[in-house]
């Protein structure tokens, strides 16, 4: 069972926290190690003592920093010292980062905003542990209308429909969209079926005047996109 949040460390002292505070807003973006930033945020929940060991612990578990503010709260909570009020304060920073990078693409012409917008789906995307499929659906400006969660599922024609993907395009007004899903396994390489299902929806596309922009595989270990590879 997980030790209760108010029982961790309770000894340790405040000084190290000050130190680590004083770092924090003396320093630039690498002005604490990963586990020192977990070890921050947990301050909030565990009131007292050592949060390092806990810091040290969810790394351990979830293999990164990332890892971790992705994590599901069920999960968190194995971890021992970790409660419910310190999975709620990590899912939270989750949440606020993925909202920072969803404004940097909401409102501008998606294609002059890239890497924004590959940002923004790698914090959204990289660390699921099922593949998701979404359609990002654009107006003439090129601007983000409509961000579509297809479903969750291996991307082939059996969960993909192609007349669907360019119907719901056309009651939405888009010119154009970008496919996207994501590689649990990590590596984001195209296989034959994202290949041809890619082409398809772009061909269904062509004949109603939608623009495939692009598909962009996202995974741990980066990202992918057809158009770059010559594929469409």
């Amino acid at each position: 069972m997980p030790q209760a949040e108010e029982n961790v460390g309770k000894h340790a002292g405040a000084g190290h926290r000050a130190r680590l505070r004083e770092r924090l807003l003396g320093g630039g973006a690498e002005a604490l190690a990963d586990y020192e930033v977990l070890e921050y945020l947990l301050f909030a929940a565990i009131r007292q003592g050592d949060t390092k060991p806990v810091a040290k612990a969810l790394l351990k578990r979830f293999g990164s920093l990332a890892g971790v503010l992705n994590a599901d709260p069920a999960a968190l909570k194995q971890v021992d010292g970790i409660g419910e009020t310190s999975a709620a304060a990590l899912k939270s920073v989750a949440i606020a980062a993925r909202r920072m990078a969803r404004s940097e693409v909401s409102d501008k012409p998606v294609l002059g905003s890239w890497q924004s917008l590959l940002d923004y789906l790698a914090i959204d995307m990289a660390h699921l542990t099922v593949e998701r499929v979404r359609i990002l659906y654009l107006d003439a400006r090129n601007r983000l209308i409509n961000d579509h969660h297809l479903g969750d599922g291996s991307i082939d024609e059996a969960a993909i429909h192609p007349r669907e993907v360019i119907r719901r395009a056309m009651d939405l007004g888009a010119s154009a969209l970008i496919l996207v899903h994501n590689h649990p396994s990590g590596s984001p390489e195209p296989s034959r079926a994202d290949i041809q299902i890619t082409q398809r929806i772009a061909e269904a596309g062509r004949l109603l005047g939608i623009t495939v922009h692009d598909h962009v595989i996202i995974g741990r270990e980066g990202h992918v996109s057809l158009r770059a590879k010559g594929l469409i």
